[in-house]
């Protein structure tokens, strides 16, 4: 099972940039990041909860369920 965060995909519908996000959600440019790149490992609900509400979006717009082939 691997999760796949398409939080740029978001970002460019958007037409915003992830410092501009960062600020916005109250992370760290490093932090937003390694979520961007998927090297995160868990992110808080409140953070999932400001993201989304910031790029109007639901966790299932961002955060996709992939099976192992």
């Amino acid at each position: 099972m691997a999760i796949i965060i398409e939080l740029d995909v978001m970002l460019a519908k958007r037409k915003m940039k992830s410092t501009e996000l960062a600020e916005l959600v109250g992370i760290t440019p490093q932090n937003l990041s390694v979520l961007r790149s998927g090297r995160a490992k868990a992110i808080r609900f409140s953070t999932l909860d400001a993201i989304c509400q910031h790029l109007q979006c639901s966790p299932g717009d961002i955060l996709i369920h992939k099976e192992d082939q």
